[in-house]
C-alpha cells in the first residue's frame, strides 16, 4: 500500500509563510497557527546569531526548552506547546525531523488546584453583569463550556428540544454534548432572534457569508450564508477573514466577555483570583457536590484523561460530619 505524498510547502516563500501554508494544509486551527509561528520566531530570536531553524537541530531546540523552563520559570503545558510548535516546524515544513532522545530540562510548574466560587458567589458574579456578557457567563456556568467553546458557538449548535449543546472541535480537536440549562432557553431564544435579524440585514447588503471549518465552504459553497451556520453570538461589525480575504460577520472577540467577568469580580469584591475559567471550574465541582458520578462529569467537561477530572475531587465542598473516624469505630 503507497504512503500518502508528503505536502512541500513553497521553497520561494519566507519560512513563516511557508508555516502557515502547511499548517492550513494540515487544517490547523487558526489560533494554533498563531501561537506556533509566535514560538517559531521566539526560537530564532533566542539565538541572536538569528540562523536559519534548517542550520539548526536538537541541541538548540533542547537548550531553547530549557531556557524556557530555568530562567523564563513558564508552565509545564506551555513548555510541551513549545515543544509541540518546533516539532511541527522540523518534521512538516523543513523535512528534518527532530532526532529522538531530547531532555531539556522539565518545567516544574505543574497543575494548581483551580480557583471555585461557592454557588452564592456564582450568583452574585453573575448579577454583576448584564446583557449579552452576563448571557455568555451563565451559559460558561450551566454548561461547562471553555471560554472559546462558548464564543464559537453556532445557533445549530444548541438543541433546546433535548436540552443539549453540541460542541463541535473543542480542545485536542475533538466534538462532545452537554447541558444546556433550562432556565436560559427564552434568553438564548431571544438571542437566536437578534441574530436572525441581524443575518437577514447582511443578507441584503450582499454578506450574510460565516466561517466554515475543514473546508465545507468546498463541499457545501451556500452553507456558510445559511442562518443554521451563523455564530450564535456575533461580532457588531463584519470583517476581512484574514486567511481567505473575505468580508465576513466573525463571532465576538473572547477580552470582551474576559474584561466584564474582571469588573464583576472588582464589583462584588470576591477575594478569590476569577477568571472566566473560573466558571467551568465551578461547574464541575458544583455538578460533583450534586452527586453526578466522575465519569459522566469527564465526558460533559470533555477530559481525555479522568485523571484531569479527578482534581475537583479536590476542591468540592465535603461534609466531614458525615464521615467517622476508624478511631471511633473501635468498640474499647
Amino acid at each position: 500500500m503507497e504512503s500518502k505524498a508528503k505536502f512541500i510547502p513553497n521553497p520561494k516563500k519566507r519560512l513563516m509563510d511557508q508555516v502557515r501554508e502547511v499548517l492550513r494544509y494540515h487544517h490547523y486551527a487558526y489560533r494554533t497557527e498563531q501561537s506556533y509561528c509566535q514560538w517559531i520566531v521566539r526560537f530564532v530570536k533566542f539565538y541572536e546569531s538569528k540562523r536559519h531553524p534548517r542550520e539548526m537541530g536538537a541541541p538548540e531546540v533542547q537548550a531553547f526548552l530549557s531556557h524556557l523552563a530555568s530562567d523564563r520559570d513558564v508552565a509545564a503545558s506551555t513548555q510541551k506547546q513549545a515543544l509541540n510548535a518546533l516539532v511541527f516546524l522540523y518534521r512538516h515544513v523543513l523535512d528534518q525531523p527532530l532526532a529522538q532522545g531530547m531532555d531539556p530540562r522539565k518545567a516544574s510548574r505543574g497543575m494548581r488546584p483551580p480557583t471555585v466560587l461557592t454557588e452564592e458567589e456564582v450568583s452574585r458574579l453573575l448579577d454583576a453583569m448584564e446583557g449579552v456578557h452576563r448571557l455568555m457567563a451563565q451559559l460558561m456556568y450551566g454548561s461547562g463550556l471553555r471560554l472559546m467553546e462558548c464564543i464559537r458557538l453556532r445557533v445549530k449548535d444548541l438543541d433546546f428540544g433535548q436540552g443539549q449543546i453540541f460542541v463541535r472541535d473543542g480542545k485536542g480537536g475533538k466534538d462532545r454534548v452537554t447541558i444546556l440549562p433550562t432556565q436560559l432557553h427564552h434568553s438564548l431564544k431571544a438571542q437566536l432572534e437578534k441574530v436572525s435579524a441581524l443575518h437577514r440585514q447582511d443578507l441584503s447588503e450582499g454578506a450574510g457569508e460565516v466561517y466554515l471549518p475543514l473546508a465545507l465552504d468546498r463541499k457545501y459553497p451556500n452553507a456558510g450564508k445559511s442562518f443554521e451556520w451563523q455564530y450564535a453570538f456575533p461580532a457588531r461589525k463584519r470583517s476581512i477573514d484574514p486567511r481567505s480575504g473575505k468580508e465576513r460577520r466573525h463571532h465576538v472577540m473572547e477580552n470582551g466577555l474576559q474584561k466584564a467577568v474582571k469588573r464583576a469580580a472588582l464589583a462584588t469584591a470576591i477575594p478569590k483570583r476569577i477568571s472566566t475559567h473560573t466558571l467551568r471550574h465551578s461547574f464541575a465541582t458544583h455538578m460533583l457536590e450534586h452527586g453526578i458520578h466522575i465519569r459522566a462529569l469527564q465526558e460533559l467537561m470533555g477530559h481525555a484523561d479522568v485523571k484531569t477530572t479527578e482534581i475537583y475531587t479536590h476542591v468540592m465542598k465535603k461534609d466531614i460530619k458525615q464521615w467517622i473516624s476508624p478511631l471511633d469505630r473501635i468498640v474499647g
